[in-house]
């Protein structure tokens, strides 16, 4: 078969010059940005932490490619918008992402890294949340006065007939239902589960175990546990007041909590009558469900506008005025769901397309993991510019795919990358600030 590869391709004129193009440029790569991602985890020691956890079985004789390389061959390329294994078929001889796997030939194949993720294992699961977890503790150069825990679930839908997938009514999918934990913008842990099972299950658990090692960390931090009302569960809430953890947590609207705020709502509708302004109010009061032991106190946020009445509730053990509990404290729980939309939209946390459990587990760590180091650029190379709150996929734009014409020999990595980047000011000095001390 004639080989073509040097023939160039001809384009229409641009004023009166001559427009070709063709594929002998040499190595090029547009995703030299990967070398912030290799500085990022140096700094954190998060891949090496996770693959020192994971128990390999190969024989080592005839290992090739390390847990080490395969962590980060996948997870770079996950950061960098590949989404699929299929992906590493060429880019296993990208030399950027060689360089950042710090390994000098080509990369593992799609077929070696499809046997790495269903490798994957209950031990690996519990490993890798752990290391995020430790990764999270070590982030900190001083002890925290004050942490608040995020816990939320979402649906991940899936197209296949994947081990654990079921019908959700509320989705009207079928989907798993992961579990997520973030402290800030700090991921702590992602867990996958059925969708026939309570948005709740083993929350309770998790956060014991979370408040154990935080407290071994830092005796004397204050915890917080906030959640949406799926969280609002008498064993869960008693263990937080057992173990002196605060907690704001949503509590679904019914009859007896409507009686309850009615003079507040009562309030509320005569004067949107009177004004044609929308009003809102708060109110508070003790109330105990059925399967309550005891009262707590309930905050209730009244709004009354065109639609009609609009209560919401929040039950919490935490002193304050019940304004500023609700709109600086709980409503702040919305900035989690928009990382939990990084991990999923630019991140690829739900491309849960194995047929077995744990490799899909293993697969939403994958993600969890690229979002970590994604975010120790945010906070450590990017804090005070212009993009200290950028999503990742906006620092993926910017700083991670860049061109770059790179230069290999026997003594040095030249990376030569575009002189018409516009970020190439922001990009240094996240270099900088990400090598370590």
């Amino acid at each position: 078969m004639t080989n073509c590869t040097s023939s160039s391709i001809d384009f229409p004129a641009c004023r009166k010059r001559h427009v070709e193009a063709d594929f002998s440029g040499g190595d090029i790569s547009s995703n030299a940005g990967v070398l912030l991602l290799r500085q990022a985890d140096r700094l954190s020691g998060l891949t090496a932490s996770v693959a020192r956890r994971l128990s390999d079985e190969r024989q080592k004789g005839k290992v090739e490619h390390p847990f080490a390389a395969l962590l980060r061959q996948r997870v770079y390329a996950l950061a960098l918008g590949y989404e699929d294994v299929n992906d590493h078929e060429g880019l296993r001889r990208d030399l950027a992402l060689q360089t950042a796997v710090e390994r000098d030939r080509p990369l593992a194949s799609p077929s070696t890294l499809s046997r790495f993720e269903n490798a994957a294992d209950r031990a690996w699961a519990w490993s890798t949340n752990e290391a995020l977890v430790e990764n999270f503790i070590a982030s900190h150069s001083q002890p925290p006065e004050e942490l608040i825990l995020d816990f939320d679930a979402t649906d991940d839908a899936v197209h296949g007939r994947q081990v654990g997938r079921f019908f959700h009514g509320y989705y009207d999918h079928y989907c798993f239902l992961p579990l997520y934990g973030f402290c800030g913008d700090h991921l702590l842990f992602s867990y996958l589960r059925p969708s026939n099972k309570d948005g709740a299950k083993h929350a309770w658990a998790i956060l014991s175990l979370l408040v154990k090692r935080l407290r071994q960390a830092w005796p004397e931090v204050r915890i917080i546990f906030r959640g949406d009302s799926g969280f609002c569960r008498h064993k869960m809430l008693g263990w937080c007041e057992r173990h002196d953890v605060g907690y704001i947590v949503g509590l679904a609207k019914n009859a007896r909590l409507n009686d309850l705020a009615a003079p507040w709502m009562a309030a509320a509708a005569n004067d949107f009558e009177a004004g044609g302004v929308k009003q809102r109010r708060f109110g508070e009061f003790t109330y105990a469900a059925t399967t309550w032991m005891i009262e707590r106190r309930v905050i209730a946020r009244i709004e009354h506008g065109r639609k009609g009445a609009n209560p919401r509730y929040i039950v919490t053990n935490l002193e304050g005025e019940a304004q500023e509990l609700y709109d600086k404290l709980y409503c702040q729980r919305g900035n989690m769901e928009n990382r939990i939309k990084e991990q999923q939209l630019d991140l690829f946390a739900d491309r849960t397309s194995c047929h077995g459990w744990w490799a899909n587990q293993f697969r939403l760590l994958l993600s969890s993991i690229a979002y970590t180091l994604i975010e120790t650029i945010r906070r450590c190379g990017l804090a005070g510019s212009d993009m200290a709150r950028a999503q990742a996929g906006t620092i993926r734009l910017k700083l991670l795919k860049i061109g770059a014409v790179i230069v290999r020999n026997t003594r040095r990595l030249r990376f030569h990358l575009s002189s018409a980047c516009p970020d190439k000011a922001l990009f240094r000095l996240a270099a900088e600030r990400l090598t370590p001390e």
